[in-house]
C-alpha cells in the first residue's frame, strides 16, 4: 500500500506542481523583456551585442556608457546610485537591461522611446477583503425582523434581506451605490421596510408574489433643490453634477472614475456594462456634454475606453474582446506602402496597423477611439497629389573655324595629279606636273631649277572652314509633385585596352589580351518640383554636360570636356525661364615640318604644314513647369 501511494505522489507531483503560483518578480521581468522586445522595432539598438567587463563602475555610467555606443534614449534617475562589478560577453542589450534590473532591483518606464530607469519599488500587498456581516435577526414563525445597518450598499442589504426572509426584495438600477442607515427591532417585514425606506428618501412598494420594489424618492423634501443641482445619490465627496436636459455639467477634482461613471449614468438612466473594474483618478470641469462625450473626456488617456451596442455601452480596456474594433480604411489618392511611416507613433500606440496593396488600404485593429483619430488623420493626409508637366528646351550653338596650310613633298607612289583650287587650294602634283611647273619657270634671269625624279610628289594645301551647328531639342517630362524626374542623352565610344601577360618559367609564352572599354558623354537633366499652396512651382535643377575631345592616337581613349550647373529657382505655373548658357572655348593648334626649316619665318610654309581650328558652344536651357490636378 505504502509503495502504492508513493508512486502515486510521483505521478502526480508534476501536475501539482504545474498548480504553483509563479514569483511576482519573475513576472516582473518578463513584462519588462515583452515591453522592450516591442520597443526594438523603433530602436534596433537594443539587439546589439556587447561585450563588456566592469568592477566598481556606477550604474548611471554604466547605463549612459550602453546608450552612447549603441543609440539609445535613456534617462536614469539621480536615486540609483548602485555600483556593479559584471562581465558581459556576446548578449544584447536587452538582456543586460534585464539583468541589471533583477539583480540591482531597478525598474524600467517607457516614454515612447525614451526608457527611464529607477529604482524599483515593490507594490504594496493586496490587501484581504472581509465581507461585512449584516445584524440581521429574522423571526419567521412571527413574521418579524429586525436589522442594524449602518453604511451600507442597498444592493448589500437587499440581498442579504432576500436571503433571510425569502422574500423577494428588488430595487432600481441607480440605486446599487446607495448607502443605507436604518436601526429598527421586532417589526413586521412590511412596517419594517416601510420605516427603512422614509429614514433613506426612499420609496418602497409592495406587489403580488412576495415582491418589494425600492425606488428614489421623487417628492422634494424642504430644504433641497428642485433641479439636478441637487446633491446627487452615489457621488463622491466635493464632486458636483447636474444633468439638465439630459447633458452632463460636472465638476470633480482627483475622482474615482468607476464613481463618475456610475453616478453619471444612473442619473440619466443610461444602460452600461462594465468588463473589467474600472480604476484611477479624473478632474473634470465640463458643462452641457452628451453622455458620450463624458465617456470620452473621462477615459481619454487611461487604458479603458467604451464601445455603444443598440442602447448599451460598453466599458472596459482598450484591447479587451468586445471592445476592440478591427477596420479596412482604403485610400483615395496616396498609395499605402509610404502612409503607415507618416502616421505619428502616438497614433499607433496600442493599435496593429498593416498594409494591404491590393486594395491599396490599411488594416487597422485596436481600441475605437484610436482607430477614429488614425481615420480622421488619414483622411487629411489622402488629398490629391499633383503632377507636374515639365517641358525643356534645350539649344546648343556650336560656331568652329578651321585653318590649314602648307606644303607636304616625298618619294614613292605618288597620287594621281588631282585636286581643287577653290574655294580652298587642296592639290596633288606627281612628278610631271612638277616638272612641267618648273620648265614654266626656268628662263626668268638665271633661275634654273632643274627636275625632279619620277617618284617624287608634292601636295599643296591652303583651307579655311567656318560653320555653325544649332540643335535644338524640347523633351517633356512629368513626375509628381515631390518627386524627382530625370533625363540622359548620352554617347559612347570605346578605346583599345591590351595587356601582355608572361606564363611559365623555363618556356615563358607571352599571352596578349585585348579589351574594349567603354567611355560615356552625356546630357543629364535632373528636376524636382515642389508646388506651393499660391500656383508657385519650386525647381531644383540640376544639368550635366560632358562631351568628348580628340584622341591623341586611334587607339588612345578620348578626352572628355564636362558642364555642370545646380539651381534652386521658384517660378509661377506654366512661366518659362531661361537658364544661362553653358559655353564652351576649345582652341587647337598643330603642326609638322622640317626641323629647324619650319621655324623660320617666310619659309616655314615651303616646309611646314599647320591646322589651327577654334570651337565656341553654347548650351541653353529654358524651363516650363505646368501643374496637372
Amino acid at each position: 500500500m505504502k509503495a502504492l501511494l508513493r508512486y502515486l505522489f510521483i505521478f502526480l507531483l508534476p501536475t501539482l506542481l504545474c498548480f504553483v503560483p509563479g514569483d511576482p518578480a519573475d513576472e516582473r521581468i518578463v513584462n519588462l523583456e515583452k515591453k522592450l522586445q516591442a520597443l526594438t522595432t523603433q530602436v534596433p539598438g537594443l539587439n546589439n551585442k556587447v561585450d563588456i567587463s566592469v568592477n566598481g563602475v556606477n550604474v548611471q555610467e554604466f547605463i549612459r556608457g550602453l546608450a552612447v555606443s549603441n543609440n539609445l534614449n535613456v534617462s536614469v534617475e539621480p536615486g540609483v546610485e548602485t555600483r556593479i562589478f559584471d562581465n558581459f560577453a556576446n548578449v544584447s542589450v536587452i538582456d543586460v537591461f534585464l539583468f541589471l534590473c533583477q539583480r540591482y532591483n531597478l525598474d524600467i518606464t517607457f516614454i515612447g522611446n525614451i526608457m527611464v530607469f529607477t529604482k524599483y519599488t515593490p507594490p504594496p500587498p493586496p490587501s484581504t477583503f472581509v465581507a461585512k456581516n449584516l445584524n440581521i435577526n429574522w423571526d419567521p414563525i412571527k413574521n418579524l425582523i429586525g436589522f442594524d445597518f449602518r453604511n451600507d450598499s442597498l444592493s448589500t442589504v437587499a440581498r442579504e434581506l432576500t436571503k433571510k426572509t425569502g422574500k423577494n426584495i428588488v430595487y432600481a438600477p441607480d440605486l446599487s451605490s446607495k448607502l443605507i442607515t436604518a436601526y429598527i427591532q421586532e417589526q413586521p417585514l412590511d412596517k419594517a421596510l416601510d420605516k427603512l425606506a422614509f429614514a433613506n428618501d426612499l420609496k418602497i412598494t409592495a406587489s403580488d408574489n412576495d415582491f418589494f420594489m425600492i425606488e428614489r424618492n421623487d417628492k422634494n423634501t424642504a430644504g433641497q433643490l428642485k433641479n439636478n443641482a441637487a446633491a446627487k445619490v452615489g457621488l463622491p465627496n466635493g464632486v458636483q453634477l447636474n444633468t439638465d436636459n439630459n447633458l452632463v455639467t460636472l465638476d470633480a477634482v482627483n475622482a474615482p472614475i468607476g464613481e463618475l461613471i456610475n453616478a453619471v449614468s444612473s442619473n440619466l438612466k443610461m444602460q452600461y456594462f462594465l468588463f473589467t473594474d474600472i480604476k484611477g483618478l479624473a478632474t473634470l470641469h465640463i458643462k452641457n456634454a452628451t453622455y458620450e462625450e463624458f465617456l470620452k473626456y473621462v477615459l481619454n488617456g487611461s487604458e479603458f475606453t467604451f464601445r455603444k451596442k443598440n442602447e448599451t455601452y460598453f466599458i472596459g480596456d482598450r484591447n479587451q474582446e468586445g471592445l476592440r474594433l478591427t477596420k479596412v480604411i482604403q485610400l483615395k489618392y496616396r498609395t499605402v506602402d509610404k502612409v503607415v511611416d507618416y502616421i505619428p507613433s502616438e497614433l499607433k500606440k496600442g493599435v496593429d496597423v498593416k498594409m494591404f496593396p491590393d486594395l491599396n488600404s490599411l488594416i487597422v485593429s485596436g481600441s475605437e477611439p484610436r482607430i477614429q483619430e488614425i481615420e480622421t488623420f488619414l483622411r487629411d493626409i489622402d488629398r490629391v497629389v499633383p503632377m507636374v508637366l515639365i517641358e525643356v528646351i534645350l539649344m546648343d550653338v556650336s560656331n568652329s573655324h578651321t585653318l590649314a596650310s602648307g606644303i607636304q613633298a616625298g618619294v614613292g607612289n605618288p597620287p594621281p595629279a588631282s585636286g581643287t583650287v577653290l574655294p580652298g587650294i587642296d592639290v596633288n602634283l606627281d612628278a610631271n606636273a612638277i616638272n612641267n611647273l618648273i620648265a614654266g619657270l626656268n628662263g626668268f634671269g638665271f633661275i634654273n631649277l632643274g627636275n625632279v625624279g619620277p617618284n617624287f610628289y608634292l601636295h599643296l594645301q591652303a583651307m579655311e572652314e567656318q560653320g555653325i551647328l544649332k540643335i535644338r531639342s524640347t523633351p517633356k517630362l512629368a513626375t509628381l509633385n515631390g518627386a524627382e524626374a530625370k533625363m540622359s542623352i548620352g554617347k559612347t565610344e570605346y578605346y583599345k585596352e591590351q595587356s601582355n601577360n608572361v606564363i611559365g618559367a623555363q618556356n615563358p609564352q607571352n599571352i596578349i589580351t585585348t579589351t574594349f572599354k567603354p567611355v560615356t558623354a552625356d546630357l543629364s537633366i535632373n528636376i524636382k518640383p515642389m508646388v506651393s499652396g499660391d500656383d508657385q512651382v519650386t525647381l531644383e535643377i540640376t544639368v550635366k554636360q560632358s562631351s568628348f575631345t580628340t584622341r591623341f592616337s586611334p587607339d588612345a581613349p578620348p578626352g572628355t570636356t564636362q558642364r555642370t550647373f545646380e539651381s534652386l529657382v521658384r517660378v509661377k505655373n506654366e512661366q518659362m525661364i531661361l537658364l544661362g548658357g553653358l559655353e564652351e572655348d576649345i582652341s587647337t593648334e598643330s603642326g609638322k615640318g622640317t626641323p629647324f626649316l619650319s621655324r623660320i619665318p617666310l619659309l616655314k610654309w615651303l616646309f611646314s604644314s599647320r591646322t589651327k581650328t577654334k570651337t565656341k558652344s553654347r548650351l541653353s536651357v529654358l524651363i516650363r513647369p505646368t501643374v496637372i490636378y
